[in-house]
């Protein structure tokens, strides 16, 4: 069985076929299906349907960085996020991880200082409750590594989702804590700079993940992405690493079921 540790399937590209897109990841093999949050404006989405599937779909809190650029109200929307890790909706038990977070210096860097700070005290949050956290970094590896530096030896661990930087990264970020590695998507385009990092890269360290409806593996890219996808990223990594996929597939699954205490 596998796990998609990273699926936005409660967003709207999913409305007119949702059920059959769940019904798909059973027949892939899909076991499970992590749900990282976003912000206030999608929260409800993903509360109604980790209550429609509690078994299959299981929630995270988090503010992701891009809703921090140009939001006067992120601090607002950070006490948020832990009031809900303190006393969840009605309908879900639990949280199972801090997340998504963390910096994207990609569309601007204007909000660099904002989003360290709401990344930080996500950060603390994770460490008080006791939750991994689950990391969106984009254009922003050398302050990541910075920022994670300083929580080293505190306890932090977590998925550095849709990971894409060098083996350098991959080892500084390693030392920081208790840290898995989302593998998605990219690995299987064509001439990805991906594979020759998942070749250095321990298979005890990765998780699969689609990151749907974004970042479509092969052979569907182009297309919306889905978390039954995840079977082609499975298979990729079985390629690259010259092993089987039920190792892959199995070993991803146990990081996953660890990382998130399932």
């Amino acid at each position: 069985m596998l796990i998609d540790t990273h699926s936005h399937i409660y967003e709207p590209e999913f409305d007119a076929d949702r059920e059959q897109a769940i019904e798909r990841c059973h027949e892939a093999g899909v076991e499970l299906i992590m749900l990282p949050a976003i912000d206030s404006e999608s929260y409800e989405r993903m509360f109604a349907l980790a209550r429609r599937y509690p078994d299959f779909a299981l929630p995270m809190m988090g503010l992701h960085p891009t809703s921090v650029n140009e939001n006067p109200h992120w601090r607002a929307d950070l006490e948020l996020v832990e009031h809900y890790l303190q006393q969840p909706p009605e309908g879900i038990s639990h949280f199972w991880g801090v997340g998504e977070i963390g910096l994207d210096l990609y569309w601007s860097s204007d909000y660099r200082e904002q989003q360290i700070e709401a990344f930080k005290a996500q950060v603390e949050m994770s460490i008080k409750y006791n939750l991994p956290i689950v990391v969106h970094t984009r254009n922003a590896w050398e302050e990541m590594c910075q920022v994670m530096e300083e929580f080293a030896g505190r306890g932090v661990r977590g998925i550095f989702h849709a990971f894409s930087d060098g083996v350098e990264s991959y080892e500084r970020l390693k030392r920081c804590g208790d840290f898995l590695f989302g593998i998605g998507g990219v690995v299987t385009f064509k001439k990805s700079k991906l594979v020759p990092v998942v070749e250095q890269m321990d298979l005890s360290d990765i998780v699969i993940e689609t990151d749907c409806p974004y970042l479509t593996p092969a052979p569907h890219r182009g297309e919306r992405n889905e978390s039954s996808y995840v079977k082609y990223i499975c298979a990729k990594i079985a390629e690259i690493k010259g092993v089987d996929y039920q190792s892959v597939e199995a070993q991803t699954t146990a990081n996953a079921k660890r990382i998130f205490n399932i």
